[in-house]
């Protein structure tokens, strides 16, 4: 099997500069000699390293397009991807591909770490090894896993199902509202039933992602001008309209009108719940069916990360309104349970 790991930056990739006393990027080139258990996969390893490297608060759309193009122009000549990414944006990147490489058939695995791969108790070492180890995974010529994945402290997780949950523990990431596709111990054990299956097709990566849209949090006390302010943004084109519980949001006369008005002159509106876990559900409480008669849009149990890149992808797709109602609507990656 030939292995392309993508190095965009990120914790998993600094050691110690005993000079400076600092962490700084280590030279990919010489990655097996800094993690010699390498070798002893059953797999060709290649590198690619973004120049300058780039810390995860600084991710952009420009680089998940830049992260597409690279697959793209490398998926004939590998059988899988392993893309070390810093933690902080990671499920936002892992989204984001998913959506961005249609028809995907071979293992894209982002992984990261919570600790410089230089130091004691880093768990940077096991986390690049078993990436790479399900990277390889293959079962009768296929894929084991053909999507966009997370690996982190010995779970796998799907790409657009994921969210950071600790900045501190090691167990970083949770998949809350999705059974995690593989936990890795003495043996890797896949999850086959939540597992995306393989398709034909070709590969088709997308290039163009639409950063119009804004995120209205809902909090009691939100103020009208607050409201409006977002909703009337004049390049904004859809609004992520984070809800208490099951998608509820306050019924004053203010609120609603607001709603009402932005949804009529054409702007998109998704609702998503506040929860980690659960899903919106419009009309199920008075408090939400106001919301559903607006033609606000359910996210279901979409999480923050997914809806945003999920509207940035849609957006950029088509300009028809229906169309775009249709395609937020539809699960097209797994990023949704309807």
């Amino acid at each position: 099997m030939r292995i392309l790991l993508i190095y965009t930056g990120g914790t998993i990739g600094m050691v110690h500069d005993s000079d400076s006393g600092t962490f700084i990027p280590f030279d990919f080139e010489n990655l097996q000699a800094q993690i010699p258990e390498l070798k002893q996969l059953d797999c060709e390893l290649e590198v690619h390293s973004y120049e300058p490297s780039i810390d995860s608060s600084n991710m952009h759309p420009k680089v998940w397009i830049q992260l597409a193009e690279t697959i793209e122009s490398a998926y004939d000549d590998y059988d899988g991807f392993v893309i070390l990414h810093g933690s902080d944006t990671m499920a936002y990147t892992a989204s984001a591909l998913s959506f961005l490489l249609e028809n995907l058939n071979k293992p894209v695995v982002l992984t990261g770490s919570q600790l410089p791969s230089g130091v004691p108790r880093t768990d940077a070492k096991e986390n690049l090894i078993t990436a790479i180890e399900i990277a390889s995974s293959y079962r009768g010529g296929k894929p084991v896993v053909p999507e966009v994945c997370v690996y982190f402290e010995y779970q796998l997780y799907r790409g657009n199902r994921t969210h950071k949950v600790n900045a501190e523990n090691f167990e970083a990431f949770a998949s809350v509202n999705y059974p995690p596709l593989a936990e890795a111990g003495v043996h890797l054990k896949f999850n086959r039933t939540a597992v995306k299956s393989w398709r034909e097709g070709s590969l088709i990566a997308h290039k163009n992602y639409n950063p119009n849209i804004g995120v209205l949090k809902l909090y009691p006390g939100i103020s009208e001008s607050i409201v409006k302010n977002t909703l009337n943004h004049p390049e904004t084109e859809a609004v992520i309209l984070e809800t208490f519980g099951s998608g509820n949001a306050p019924t004053s006369p203010w609120f609603l009108k607001a709603i009402a008005e932005a949804t009529a002159r054409g702007l998109l509106v998704l609702n998503i719940t506040q929860c980690v876990g659960g899903a919106v559900e419009l009309g199920r409480y008075e408090t939400s069916k106001s919301l559903k008669d607006f033609g606000v849009l359910s996210g279901q149990d979409m999480t923050f990360e997914a809806a945003v890149t999920k509207l940035m992808f849609v957006l950029a797709q088509t300009e028809d309104a229906s169309e775009r109602m249709a395609l937020i609507t539809t699960n097209l990656r797994g990023e949704m349970t309807l």
